[in-house]
């Protein structure tokens, strides 16, 4: 391997490390300690639910994600998104693809919803281990929640600074982290050899087989090993596949040194509380509070890497027109994907802090987690298997339904968390949901209620104004969803009102199912001094409209839009046409010059 090649391959793998793998990277912190809590530690049992978590990383992470998943891209852009996205070319319009758009409407709703509990329970479960510092023993619970809150704070304020240059930090204390997971792994495991055991998935059967029903609810908190999963396939356009994957090989090794490690400290100590924290306490107690430190930073970066996801799958939302328009600052001049959505930052960091102020405990919020993450799985698996019954690879077509099926087992077993809290992922996801339902509803009624006029009918009329030649010197734009539908506002303008000007550019920005991408076509002459220009643009492209503009000689005197003014008794369109006056127009999100900017108002009853 060349040096050049030698560099770029270590360097992708330390980025993934800090952007991808934060959220799984840090599930050992709680993962055990919750299970311990509610199962007795005896050796056999502590064999089989090690080998429990291993082999779920194995079939849930190894083969659903970073095998299976990674193989199905647009433009090496992944997530939900992209799976519906795939799903639309393959199937034909009907119930089918009104049932993908719902799956993957969910998907991407607990996506969000997960973006709140994430960053709750890994920094409040770190925080916890302050309680391990002789002389700190006992620190009241509100002191903890106090201290997690203010480092929550801290993190949402400095978003809006990007986390380009913060990320460049983020890969090599992640190594850090990853090396220390697997040093003190490896020196419990030396305690206790005979743990090496539980690498056998027998043991694993055998717990379920053993513990019936118990056993098997087990699973719902033996599915927190697996949390951050899905950043693998989701955070795919942030740095491509081959990182991620040789990236994933690293840290699913580390991953499982230390679950080992944990097992041999809880059969050696099996009055420990928590099995993390007191391994490394027992190991080198001198090393401890630098860990506790390393931890707290490992969880803060776990948690930017799910806001800066929530971040993007909101923008894809936003440009796939299923989610009102917010307002969208770029933080990178040349990353795509480093977007900050001031709304959402905030909105989140309230959840966060409400949620650490709910639960209390890490281990009580381990109740509200996993619902969202095997929902999320569940989804994925179940697009993928369409996915792959319509190409040639059909052989993955078992291999896909049997991963769903395993997804469907750790679903059902979450379900049990339901009346413990889990009903939190549920109302977390059904705000973003109910927005989406809405929206898109919404949306298509009021275009239905402004009655479009056809170009024909509106070119003859228009014809007959401009021949008049009372025009306006210079140029005017005006939007349209496409240049052969003329919109009402467009009608009250230059019809009624007789503003028109030497030169009128019907202008349509189309997003298409691409991630990136960027086309224009000019249509002179539509009439006389009227044309039209489309711009065909990717859904997680940043347009930079005046550019454009100017590419094509178009330099615009005044920028027309239409506002309009919903009247309604019903209580869904009441609803949309809140969210429509709370959130910015068109034209706001596409930072064009307030100068040259002209609102016409329709009134439209719905």
């Amino acid at each position: 391997m060349k040096q050049n090649e030698t560099g770029s391959y270590w360097g992708g793998i330390i980025k993934a490390l800090g952007l991808v793998f934060g959220d799984i990277g840090t599930s050992p912190i709680y993962t055990l300690t919750v299970i311990v809590t509610l199962t007795k530690p005896s050796q056999d049992s502590i064999y089989g639910i090690i080998s429990l978590i291993v082999w779920t990383l194995v079939i849930l992470v190894m083969v659903e994600y970073a095998w299976l998943a990674m193989s199905l891209g647009r433009k090496g852009e992944g997530g939900t998104i992209v799976l519906r996205e795939i799903l639309v070319r393959m199937i034909k319009p009907g119930r089918t693809l009104a049932f993908v758009t719902f799956l993957s409407y969910v998907g991407i709703c607990l996506l969000i919803g997960d973006g709140v509990i994430t960053p709750a329970i890994s920094i409040l479960s770190a925080v916890e281990g302050i309680e391990l510092i002789p002389g700190l023993e006992h620190t009241s619970q509100n002191v903890l929640i106090l201290i997690a809150a203010i480092i929550a704070v801290g993190l949402f304020i400095f978003q809006n600074k990007g986390t380009d240059k913060v990320a460049r930090a983020f890969g090599p204390l992640m190594v850090v982290w990853f090396l220390a997971l697997t040093l003190s792994g490896v020196f419990s495991i030396i305690d206790h050899p005979a743990v090496l055991k539980s690498l056998n998935p027998w043991y694993a059967a055998r717990f379920l087989y053993d513990n019936g029903l118990a056993g098997f609810f087990v699973l719902s908190e033996v599915i927190l090993c697996a949390t951050g999963g899905e950043a693998l396939y989701a955070d795919m356009g942030h740095l491509g596949r081959k990182p991620i994957v040789r990236a994933w090989k690293y840290v699913f090794a580390a991953l499982v040194i230390n679950y080992l490690g944990q097992g041999a400290y809880v059969i050696t100590h099996p009055t420990a509380t928590n099995a993390l924290f007191g391994m490394v306490r027992n190991e080198a107690f001198f090393l401890y509070i630098p860990f506790l430190i390393l931890t707290i930073i490992a969880t803060v970066i776990a948690s930017q890497a799910l806001i800066s996801g929530v971040f993007s799958i909101i923008y894809q939302g936003i440009t796939t027109r299923i989610l009102p328009l917010l307002k969208v600052d770029y933080t990178s001049t040349h990353m795509k994907s480093q977007i900050y959505i001031s709304s959402i930052n905030w909105a989140l960091m309230i959840a966060v802090i409400m949620i650490m102020l709910v639960f209390r405990k890490s281990e009580n919020l381990a109740a509200a987690y996993g619902l969202a993450v095997t929902g999320t799985m569940t989804i994925t698996g179940i697009m993928m298997t369409m996915i792959f019954a319509h190409t040639t690879k059909k052989w993955k077509v078992p291999i896909a339904l049997l991963v769903t099926l395993a997804d469907l087992a750790f679903l059902i077993a979450n379900l049990n968390k339901f009346p413990h809290g889990g009903y939190w992922s549920i109302i977390l996801a059904a705000v973003p949901f109910i927005t989406i339902l809405v929206w898109t509803k919404g949306q298509r009624a009021l275009y239905r209620a402004l009655r479009p006029l056809d170009f024909d009918t509106f070119e003859m009329a228009y014809s007959q104004i401009y021949a008049k030649e009372k025009n306006i010197p210079g140029t005017a734009l005006f939007f349209v969803k496409e240049w052969s539908v003329i919109p009402p506002y467009l009608v009250h303008c230059i019809i009624r009102s007789n503003i028109i000007y030497e030169r009128n550019v019907l202008i349509s920005i189309v997003r298409t199912d691409e991630p990136y991408g960027l086309e224009t076509d000019l249509k002179i002459s539509l009439a006389t001094g009227l044309d039209a220009i489309e711009i065909r643009v990717g859904y997680m492209e940043i347009l930079d409209i005046e550019g454009i503009l100017k590419k094509n000689s178009i330099t615009e005197k005044v920028i027309f839009y239409g506002i309009e003014d919903i009247e309604t008794s019903n209580i869904a369109w009441r609803l949309f046409s809140t969210i429509k006056r709370q959130t910015p127009n068109f034209v706001q999100f596409n930072k064009l010059p307030a100068a040259k900017l002209q609102g016409v108002v329709t009134r439209v009853e719905m």
